[in-house]
């Protein structure tokens, strides 16, 4: 029989007690128990950490029934029993007042599982402080301290930077309590979304470590391959299974790579229709005020390379894109390379889910419009080499751009607006696209692949239609065709120019590549 799904259930013993689906992360709770004092874990939201959370509040609290026939549970000691502090920032964020009382209302109910007072008048860092001492003095054991969303008080505010700096330094002088109690402390294990600089909010807590991109720990937070073959092989039959992989896998933290998974409950319960789940359950409309403030190309994303030291860096005051998107779960790791400097790591949108639903997104910013009457007709097009509705396609599009968009800006002026246009509305349509494409001799604007056609696109941006070195001379100058002419496909060349003036298509020329 198919147990229940448990979809927006964070809690360990609901699940257990009323049979939900589980899989198993108790063999992972242990080895980090036994590695770490204070270990930090970034994941993007609704990936499954407020759970992971919940279960190790159960395990150090000897809730022994509930392990049964769990990993655990004949490796750990449950009779060892430890105080535990949890705290699950959820509340109003919007000023430093009302953070404050949400700080106090957390810690009071903690006092009321524990049996603790502290003075109603103490700063919540000061509470924090008596509540982690007063639990060791009654418990005569060492406390666990469980943060979950630790950075949510910033998140909330990443509109308001007044208050995000306020919330930030509220955080800090909150948080410096776990270090300066050290010596009541067994565990602290905290997770969130952002990783600040140790500069920003964990200055004060230099023995932290974060597990975000341990190898052994990619799997934490998430459901493999081998969990949607085997546990939950009884809800997809006849399901085609390389589908849901390319819709919703792809997230890795430099180990297997993982479903998010609220897209594989949501897809389930409603019986298997490809949807955006996890991506209309948020609000990234942040991204496109970041967006606002640093205009970014938006193909560029097809080709990020960072260091560590950039992914394990949020700072409110200068948010990077790349960065947040990163975080956010937006981009995915893709590969990490070894370079004199340093490792560094690749980027890459995870999935289809994330690939339709965030350039949709781009391309309502860029265009106030997503445009998807035609998207179903372009398909066909291209299947078959069908350039006039290509053109026709773009033309219109660019057409339909309010002339606001153009106003007090001179975006305009430059080619990255026209090639952003275009890449967010192929990748949008859920085509395979290769940006700033590498060969031999330069780097092709946009590469589509399709199963039996391939298109190769080179953009211009000019005042006046060109004369000479039009953009598909260009192509056919550097010989772009030919990383690909062994592929047993029709290739065509196309050269598509932008007047600065009209703001839209002044030249679309093409030919196939014989």
């Amino acid at each position: 029989m198919k147990k229940k799904l448990p979809i927006g259930i964070q809690t360990f013993k609901e699940i257990i007690d009323n049979n939900y689906a589980y899989i198993d992360k108790t063999g992972i709770a242990l080895e980090l128990i036994h590695n770490y004092k204070y270990a930090f874990l970034s994941r993007p939201r609704r990936f499954g950490k407020s759970l992971f959370l919940d279960t190790l509040h159960n395990i150090f609290e000897g809730k022994k029934e509930l392990f049964e026939n769990l990993a655990i549970y004949n490796k750990w000691d449950f009779d060892d029993t430890y105080p535990v502090i949890k705290i699950s920032w959820g509340g109003d964020f919007k000023t430093l007042e009302s953070t404050h009382k949400t700080a106090m209302d957390i810690l009071q109910i903690n006092q009321k599982r524990l049996g603790i007072e502290c003075k109603l008048d103490d700063t919540p860092s000061g509470c924090f402080r008596k509540l982690i001492v007063e639990a060791y003095n009654k418990y005569q054991k060492p406390v666990v301290v469980l943060i979950d969303e630790y950075d949510k008080p910033i998140l909330d505010n990443l509109e308001n930077l007044q208050i995000a700096l306020e919330n930030r330094d509220f955080l800090r002088s909150f948080y410096v309590m776990l270090k300066e109690n050290d010596a009541y402390i067994k565990f602290a294990f905290l997770t969130g979304i952002s990783k600040f600089s140790k500069a920003n909010i964990f200055s004060g807590l230099n023995n932290l470590e974060d597990i975000s991109l341990t190898p052994r720990y990619a799997t934490i937070c998430g459901y493999t391959q081998s969990n949607i073959v085997n546990e939950f092989r009884d809800y997809f039959n006849g399901v085609d299974l390389d589908r849901v992989k390319e819709w919703y896998n792809g997230y890795n933290f430099l180990g297997e790579s993982v479903y998010n998974p609220f897209d594989i409950l949501k897809f389930i319960k409603n019986d298997f229709v490809f949807e955006n789940y996890w991506w209309e359950s948020g609000n990234p409309y942040f991204l496109i005020t970041l967006l606002k403030q640093q205009p970014y190309n938006i193909p560029n994303l097809e080709n990020i390379t960072v260091g560590k030291e950039l992914l394990n860096s949020f700072e409110v005051e200068k948010l990077r894109l790349e960065v947040l998107l990163f975080q956010s779960g937006y981009l995915t790791i893709d590969k990490m390379m070894a370079t004199p400097l340093g490792v560094r790591y690749r980027l890459k949108v995870p999935n289809m889910e994330v690939q339709l639903s965030l350039n949709s997104l781009f391309l309502d910013y860029l265009c106030n419009s997503t445009y998807d009457e035609n998207r179903l007709r372009l398909h066909e097009a291209l299947q078959v080499g069908d350039m006039e509705v290509f053109s026709d396609t773009f033309t219109s599009l660019f057409a339909s751009i309010p002339y606001n968009n153009y106003v007090k800006n001179n975006i305009g002026e430059y080619e990255g607006y026209y090639a952003s246009v275009f890449y967010a509305y192929l990748a949008a349509s859920g085509f395979n696209i290769i940006a700033e494409d590498v060969t031999n001799s330069g780097r092709i604007d946009i590469t589509l692949l399709l199963k039996k056609q391939i298109y190769i696109i080179e953009f211009k941006l000019s005042k006046e239609k060109s004369k000479t070195n039009t953009a598909l001379e260009q192509i056919k100058a550097k010989e772009y065709a030919f990383k690909y002419k062994d592929q047993n496909k029709n290739i065509y060349l196309l050269g598509i120019e932008f007047n600065t003036e009209d703001k839209n298509i002044s030249s679309f020329e093409w030919e196939k590549f014989i």
